[in-house]
């Protein structure tokens, strides 16, 4: 996929300390060249402490077109952008930057809407509902500002739990600041007991390494309990496979990714690309989904598809 990179290719980077994990290369290297788009995905490993310095830096070259941005950095940006959307300034974290003609950089964050727009595909409920967020990282913060920002359609209570003292009541703080929700409740959970929850989400790292214990006891999950592991790697993860082993409705955590890919396209301007994402995404899910789960694409995918004839027009 990236045999022709030539002079004029644009050049997106995605930031990250570590960055073995990411799997949005894949996802976006994938895209460009089944869509002919000039372009392509660089991971780069920088640390904490530079990437402030980095940014500017990168944002320097003429072909760097836009940067993705993971954990930890998706906050530590925040101070260099001119602008930034809705969900990013509730949630105080960003996960793309672009450079705008007047020099500026502008931040964008599609995690929470990414993440809230899976549910709606798995037609799972969450308007007027109990939610608990295990883990008060930047995913964490998108998510809440997602679901606060939902309106209508927001949870009537949700709970974050992180085993950090003052972690989970730090989000809640800014987020409680930043937006306005009258129809939910936000609060910062005593402990991760799942009991009497909706819709329980895992957004911590417990599940990525062989040995980690459960981000919570399966147990105690209610009888009608939906939960969704965001974990994009080592799916279906332990805690997927326990909640499905007790009946529920447990899902991995690539719709997260996917749904947000037609927003992260519309923001670097490729908004053909971004249309055809919309219409068909099964390329992306047979890409990202495990030979065991293979058989789960299509549960839910529109019965519309995109022929190759409509990309052709699209994309020209």
């Amino acid at each position: 996929m990236l045999s022709n990179i030539q002079g004029d290719t644009d050049v997106y980077l995605i930031t990250g300390d570590p960055v073995e994990q990411v799997r949005a290369p894949e996802v976006y290297n994938l895209l460009f060249a089944k869509l002919g788009i000039n372009a392509v995905l660089v991971p780069v490993h920088v640390l904490a402490s530079n990437i402030e310095t980095f940014v500017k830096a990168a944002f320097l070259a003429r072909n760097i077109k836009g940067m993705f941005v993971t954990i930890p950095h998706k906050s530590a940006v925040m101070g260099l952008l001119s602008h930034c959307n809705q969900h990013g300034r509730v949630a105080g974290a960003v996960n793309a930057i672009r450079g705008n003609p007047d020099g500026a950089l502008e931040g964008g964050l599609f995690d929470g809407k990414g993440f809230v727009g899976s549910l709606d595909y798995f037609d799972m409920a969450y308007a007027g509902k109990r939610v608990l967020i295990l883990g008060a990282g930047g995913a964490a913060s998108a998510l809440a500002a997602s679901f606060v920002l939902a309106g209508e359609r927001a949870p009537a209570e949700l709970a974050l739990f992180d085993p950090v003292p003052g972690k989970a009541q730090a989000v809640v703080d800014h987020v409680s600041a930043a937006a306005r929700f009258p129809g939910t409740r936000l609060l910062a959970a005593a402990s991760g007991d799942p009991a009497g929850y909706d819709l329980v989400i895992n957004a911590t790292p417990l599940g990525l390494k062989a040995g980690d214990t459960l981000p919570c006891d399966v147990a105690r999950l209610a009888p009608h309990a939906s939960v969704v592991d965001i974990l994009m790697k080592n799916q279906p993860t332990p805690f997927v496979r326990a909640a499905r082993a007790r009946g529920l409705v447990a899902e991995p955590g690539f719709e997260m990714l996917i749904q947000q890919t037609p927003d992260y396209l519309d923001f670097f301007g490729h908004t053909a690309a971004a249309q055809l994402v919309r219409q068909d995404a099964t390329f992306i899910r047979q890409h990202l989904y495990p030979a065991s789960m293979t058989g789960e694409i299509m549960r839910f995918a529109s019965p519309a598809s995109v022929t190759e004839k409509e990309t052709a027009v699209l994309i020209t």
